[in-house]
């Protein structure tokens, strides 16, 4: 299984403002799009979703940026990626026509596979995640982007 670019950008995005919160530091979608190399069209569409999940907060302007709106503590992994990934089977067994459609015990594995693995990444919250070198390396990021430079 692979999550896809959108889920990746997300987990990208809160995994740097979370070390911003404790600080009240706005961040630019600019600064991260800079940071990891992402299309900025692509981060506002993700940055987009995750306003409208309540986990970002988005101010627009010019002394706008994001936010983090929920204690890391708070927020799963799992429940991050089933909300980013739609919540899709690994098949669309309805997208072709197939004779087990209706009686298929593949499409039943894989989605009890897929829920496992929500599960186990639900064991993980966004603050393991940036905990330890993660977190600092983050605030290093930032700091140099503030400066002026990119962190190479």
């Amino acid at each position: 299984m692979r999550i896809t670019r959108f889920s990746d950008f997300g987990l990208r995005v809160l995994i740097y403002l979370a070390p911003a919160r404790e600080t009240r530091t706005l961040v630019t979608v600019a600064e991260i799009a800079a940071q990891f190399d992402i299309p900025v069209n692509h981060l506002v569409k993700v940055v987009g979703q995750l306003a409208r999940t309540g986990w970002v907060q988005a101010t627009r302007g010019r002394a706008g940026g994001l936010r983090l709106n929920v204690a890391p503590g708070s927020l799963k992994i799992g429940d991050v990626l089933r909300e980013l990934e739609g919540n899709t089977e690994l098949i669309n067994c309805d997208a072709q026509a197939c004779a087990l459609r209706l009686d298929c015990g593949l499409r039943d594995a894989l989605r009890v596979g897929m829920n496992a693995f929500y599960e186990a990444m639900n064991a993980y919250t966004l603050a393991d995640v940036v905990s330890g070198g993660t977190g600092e390396k983050i605030v290093r990021m930032h700091h140099r982007m503030s400066a002026g430079q990119l962190l190479q």
